[in-house]
């Protein structure tokens, strides 16, 4: 079930998370995987905390039509943020969370669809990307994404030494590029190669970090809803 999308990835996250960094910026660094600059559409989320401003990769056509149109639709408006893991991650999209009792827990609901995995080589989990949730692999070979659920990635700034201890658990051996990506910008890259990254946060890194800090209970779920309304700014 997409509630417990993240609970392996994050016990093997958890085991060498240490020392976490973040900045406060409101406007995101242009990442070294940035491809050419082209037009990309543009997201507004609006949160009770502030706005983040996300794009859409043109590298990812399925996820960014999907995320437009259910955008346009108002699927997300009064939605929340029900998935919170400070230095991994914030996760919504589900509908079920729309008016939830509160300590109810989410995260199993989705538009009745999901989508082909688009996971692009060079386009990684850096700090502020914008990816899609997902059934795990027991039950998702194909790495299938979820039809509206998503995360954006907080991560932390890796050291070294932590790169090759990810290396060492994941049995994923990291390039130059993703380096240099995961010890100056963070996030987490022991999801490269396993969800589809499908845009990044341009404007809002703070609003990230202020929600990624919020209390929350035992499943994740912030004690003080977080909801959220979208626009499309253009495209």
């Amino acid at each position: 079930m997409k509630k417990i999308l993240f609970l392996t990835t994050f016990f093997l996250f958890s085991l060498y998370s240490c020392g976490f960094s973040t900045t406060n910026q409101d406007k995101a660094q242009t990442p070294d995987n940035e491809p050419e600059e082209e037009f990309r559409t543009q997201v507004l989320i609006t949160t009770p905390m502030g706005n983040m401003m996300v794009e859409l990769y043109n590298e990812t056509p399925l996820h960014r039509d999907n995320f437009i149109k259910l955008v346009e639709s108002g699927f997300y408006d009064s939605t929340l943020f029900h998935r919170v893991i400070k230095d991994f991650m914030i996760q919504g999209g589900d509908p079920d969370s729309k008016n939830a009792t509160p300590g109810v827990q989410l995260g199993a609901g989705g538009p009745g669809y999901n989508i082909p995995a688009e996971i692009v080589d060079g386009i990684y989990h850096q700090k502020g990307s914008l990816s899609a949730a997902r059934q795990g692999d027991q039950v998702n070979p194909q790495k299938e994404s979820s039809g509206s659920q998503f995360y954006i990635v907080q991560g932390k700034i890796f050291t070294p030494e932590e790169i090759t201890m990810v290396e060492q658990r994941t049995g994923k051996i990291l390039n130059d590029q993703q380096r240099t990506i995961y010890t100056t910008v963070g996030g987490t890259p022991h999801l490269d190669g396993d969800y589809t990254v499908f845009g990044r946060v341009t404007e809002g890194l703070g609003v990230l970090d202020t929600i990624a800090k919020v209390l929350t209970d035992r499943a994740n779920r912030p004690i003080d809803d977080v909801p959220m309304t979208m626009s499309v700014i253009k495209k």
